[in-house]
């Protein structure tokens, strides 16, 4: 039997607005940072008290942490529907755990990754053969299976589940299909899916998977990477220090040659030297057991409510543009971008926030070549204020008088942005 939906803690947060009036938060960049569950917070606070070293110390405090952390691996991996051999290595967020798989791909692999990504996929692969935005799903599919169809050797496909962007769902399925059908991986960064929908990547047949714990109401820095573990296990240690290894040699009397050292061949002792993030892994498990003990039958039909008044309210307002790569009827998560006639993105944030307390993001979100081509803008970098566009992003803990908020503001800022255009 589902549960009932978890409460975010900062739900009852009041901040000033213009006038020194308190006014209750509106938080709508959850696509950045979720808030903290309730569930998340205490399972943190019960751990604390015990806190100590994992995996080498005798003591009670410390095989208790270590059973707790162990515990987290296994609630991740069930979270996601990993096969029963997937490795599952804790990492600081999914810009981490993709710098890692990059840091582990056999000599000689050859990515291919769209322009949609988000820089966490999009830069850490050298050398990687980029694909222009697709005008449609299944453009997609093909471009990736002309591509591939003329890379020699090892490949691996990189490509987003939800974008961060527009908030729509990527057909990883059938990408995960081609890609296998030449002999290529998948890795999915799915930091943007897994707050909202339910991921089985065994089901899928994916090769790697990534997600933040930030993003999924878990803000206590961890993050992970799933999937196959061969290529983990053969590549060199992402950290070098203790714990990855199981003998470290010594130089000797005036010898010239180096100590040996041998790694372990366990891929999620071998990338994890050094202690770990012993709480951000129990926040995150602690997470995702609240996601799916609530289930997401709930969760989906919720937000989908949710996002539907966001985007009817929005597609009222003259002026206002909602941002998409595939059209307004493609299923997509809590996410929805947009641009203000006459205003930029940062006077719209600054002002929904300073006159009406609502937090909102804008910019380019980490993904400057797709909100470019959304914009149709061929150049624009961080610090170019006109080429970027607001983000309001929904979750557990968005209620519909944030959303009426937010289009009753963006009423009134249309109108003052046609007064100034004009």
């Amino acid at each position: 039997m589902a549960r009932p939906t978890p409460a975010v803690l900062g739900a009852d947060l009041e901040v000033p607005v213009k006038g020194g009036r308190l006014v209750p938060y509106a938080n709508l960049d959850y696509a950045a940072s979720a808030p903290c569950l309730e569930p998340v917070s205490a399972a943190v606070a019960a751990a604390l008290p015990a806190y100590s070293s994992v995996h080498r110390g005798a003591g009670y405090a410390s095989q208790l942490t270590t059973a707790r952390y162990e515990q987290a691996r296994h609630a991740a991996r069930a979270f996601v529907g990993a096969r029963p051999d997937d490795a599952l290595i804790f990492t600081r967020n999914t810009t981490d755990a993709m710098n890692l798989l990059a840091r582990s791909l056999p000599e000689g692999t050859t990515t291919v990754v769209f322009d949609t990504e988000h820089h966490a996929s999009l830069l850490p692969w050298p050398g990687a053969v980029r694909l222009a935005p697709p005008a449609f799903p299944g453009e997609a599919i093909r471009a990736v299976d002309e591509t591939l169809a003329g890379i020699d050797g090892p490949a691996l496909l990189v490509v987003t589940a939800a974008s961060n962007v527009t908030g729509e769902l990527w057909p990883i399925a059938g990408l995960a299909h081609v890609a296998h059908r030449h002999g290529a991986r998948i890795a999915v960064d799915a930091a943007q899916l897994v707050p909202h929908r339910r991921l089985n990547l065994a089901a899928l047949d994916l090769d790697y998977v990534a997600f933040s714990g930030h993003k999924l109401y878990a803000p206590f820095g961890a993050g992970a990477l799933i999937g196959r573990a061969d290529w983990l296990a053969e590549a060199s240690p992402y950290l070098l220090g203790g714990g990855a290894v199981t003998s470290v040699g010594s130089r000797g009397d005036g010898g010239d040659e180096a100590p040996e050292t041998l790694w372990s061949d366990d891929p999620e002792v071998r990338h994890e030297a050094g202690t770990p993030n012993v709480l951000g892994a129990i926040a995150l498990a602690a997470a995702c057991d609240a996601l799916a003990a609530t289930g997401w039958t709930a969760l989906v039909r919720e937000e989908e409510r949710l996002v539907a008044r966001l985007r009817a309210g929005i597609a009222g307002i003259e002026g206002v543009r909602e941002l998409s790569l595939w059209g307004p009827d493609h299923p997509r998560v809590g996410i929805v971008s947009f641009t203000v006639d006459g205003l930029t993105a940062r006077e719209v944030a600054e002002a929904l926030s300073a006159d009406h307390g609502i937090g909102v993001r804008d910019g380019k979100f980490c993904a400057h070549p797709f909100v470019r081509h959304l914009l149709g803008t061929s150049d624009g970098g961080c610090d170019d204020g006109t080429a970027s566009a607001v983000r309001a992003s929904i979750g557990i803990g968005t209620t519909d008088e944030h959303v009426d908020r937010l289009i009753d503001a963006l009423r009134d800022l249309a109108a003052s942005g046609a007064g100034v255009s004009s």
